[in-house]
């Protein structure tokens, strides 16, 4: 029998190959809101190099049969860190193989465990509606199989404690986005664009997206510009078609926009975020559009096109009121967020203002959202709703600025505050919720749902063995789930610590609630020095279980 030892742990941990199983702290006690998810490891390892080892988990208890069980891969990683813009809180600053891909078990459901080596199962528990609140033991066997024969043999076993609370969270109020690009996935899956496999790929994202708490998708109305080299293009994912008729007027067509809004409305996303009408980074170009002109479909927009010129300003004047009647018609304009060019700096303030003008006279009552951490840029009054990244985002906090949002990235740096790198603990991914629900944050931005593409997009690149965009950003910046090889979108680590960063912003909701914000704000405050920002706060995943524990049992009493 060979010498494997096993140790239940909770999400909160990252477990390299190279580390000891003794080194990882126990979790067998669990709490949970009847509609959550509870997601925890268990911890593998044997010391025995003669045999070989292959094993898998048998779940039993009252619970059992709403378990899913996966495993942790390790993904390489080659740029682990920005030198420029780094701290002394990095789990590592080595390039290797980084625990991160949530995948389905191959070989009947089981693994191979290599001697010296330390692997973890992935637990989700998802509880029907008829489960009662109370206590469960739920039981995680061990069974070694033989290769030979596919007999399994128990050879451990550890009983987890499963509280079920009977309140429910509340849903969520913020407005979380994370950059969808259909062109990736259609370069991955080698399909064309809005054929039926792309549809159906494009379903299986967005419905991920929202199991993990977002709730806004990038709707490509027309191909989003974003991470474009000047002169590139993207693959074509525009939902709008367009004709160029004789008198040089438009004309548009939604049929797939709006199978789009059925198929969002269906996964339960709640806004639509527009693309940007200008280029990045300056606004001094249109995006790329195609069209029908004379029978043949050509761009009519790009590179070339003069963000401001007259024929670009006419084309505008006709498709944002076509847009909006669109929305309209499906019941979800006011739903809508649009954008002007991402990440504006003071150089580019004229001309940014005049492309607001320009939009912003067809978008009277519509919110219109920018990546911007300029107070200065901010304060001339060129744009009412900024995103500054968190790094920058003291000045707006002090000026108390009303429905203000936030987002961070890999040029925003991870120095001192959240990030999702792998590099990272995932109490630094997950701490973000807290701090969002203190600073009542309206919504959270990230550019990188599923960039599968280099550095302006000059190539695809397989997520699987490339996952900082061949030195774009660090390994964790440019994705978040990755491209199953069943066509369906596969968690990481990071994706699971930011859904219970949302459900934990969801259980502070609830607290403050029943208990007012003074009594919830001070639980937060506890275990800390009194403060807690964008920049300082505890670092431990203590921290947050602890903080998750006294706020469930607050709620509890209530219930």
């Amino acid at each position: 029998m060979p010498c494997i030892e096993m140790k239940l742990m909770s999400s909160m941990e990252k477990c390299f190959l190279d580390e000891r199983l003794e080194s990882k702290p126990e979790t067998k006690s669990f709490m949970m809101f009847r509609n959550e998810r509870l997601s925890f490891q268990v911890g593998v390892s044997r010391n025995d190099p003669e045999q070989v080892a292959r094993i898998r988990v048998a779940l039993s208890g009252a619970l059992a049969d709403y378990v899913t069980v996966q495993r942790v891969v390790h993904i390489p990683s080659v740029f682990p860190y920005n030198p420029k813009l780094v701290d002394e809180d990095y789990l590592r600053y080595t390039p290797g193989v980084y625990p991160d891909l949530i995948a389905p078990l191959h070989y009947r459901e089981s693994i191979f465990l290599p001697c010296g080596q330390l692997h973890t199962f992935w637990l989700n528990l998802s509880l029907p509606e008829d489960v009662r609140a109370g206590e469960y033991d739920l039981t995680v066997n061990l069974i070694s199989v033989d290769p030979s024969s596919e007999k399994g043999e128990i050879i451990g076993a550890e009983t987890a404690s499963i509280r079920v609370l009977a309140a429910e969270l509340p849903p969520q109020k913020l407005i979380r986005t994370e950059w969808f690009y259909t062109d990736c996935l259609a370069n991955y899956y080698g399909v064309r664009a809005f054929s039926e496999k792309h549809w159906k790929v494009i379903d299986s994202f967005i419905k991920k997206a929202v199991e993990g708490g977002i709730n806004m998708i990038l709707t490509p109305v027309f191909t989003p510009e974003l991470d474009t080299y000047i002169g590139g293009e993207r693959m074509t994912t525009q939902l709008v078609d367009i004709t160029v008729e004789s008198d040089g007027s438009y004309t548009f067509g939604f049929e797939k926009l709006n199978r789009w809004i059925d198929l969002c409305l269906d996964a339960g996303v709640e806004y639509f975020e527009i693309p940007h009408f200008f280029t990045q980074w300056g606004a001094k170009h249109a995006p790329k559009f195609v069209a029908k002109v004379g029978g043949r479909t050509k761009r009519i927009f790009g590179w070339e096109t003069d963000a401001l010129g007259a024929e670009y300003r006419s084309f505008l004047g006709q498709l944002i009121p076509a847009l909006l009647d669109a929305f309209r018609a499906k019941g979800v304009d006011k739903r809508c967020y649009f954008h002007v060019s991402d990440e504006p700096s003071l150089a580019h303030l004229e001309h940014y203002k005049a492309c607001k003008e320009l939009i912003g006279q067809y978008l009277e009552g519509y919110p219109i959202i920018d990546a911007l951490s300029n107070y200065e840029f901010y304060s001339t009054g060129a744009l009412k709703k900024p995103v500054p990244a968190t790094k920058k985002i003291e000045p707006f906090l002090e000026h108390k600025i009303e429905g203000l949002w936030a987002y961070y990235c890999g040029a925003s740096g991870s120095k001192d505050v959240s990030n999702r790198f792998f590099s990272l603990s995932q109490a630094r991914v997950r701490i973000i919720g807290v701090q969002l629900w203190l600073y009542h944050i309206e919504g959270f931005l990230h550019w990188g749902y599923n960039f599968y593409n280099n550095r302006y997009s000059y190539d695809a690149v397989n997520p699987f063995a490339v996952s900082d965009g061949e030195g774009f950003a660090p390994s964790g910046d440019t994705y978040l789930v990755y491209p199953g090889d069943d066509g369906t979108a596969w968690e990481s680590l990071r994706f699971c610590a930011l859904k219970e960063s949302m459900d934990d912003i969801r259980a502070l909701e609830l607290c403050e609630s029943l208990y007012g914000r003074e009594f919830t704000e001070r639980l937060v405050l506890e275990g800390t020095d009194g403060t807690l920002t964008f920049s300082h706060y505890p670092r431990t995943a203590d921290y947050l279980i602890d903080l998750r524990r006294k706020v469930a049992l607050a709620i509890d009493r209530k219930s």
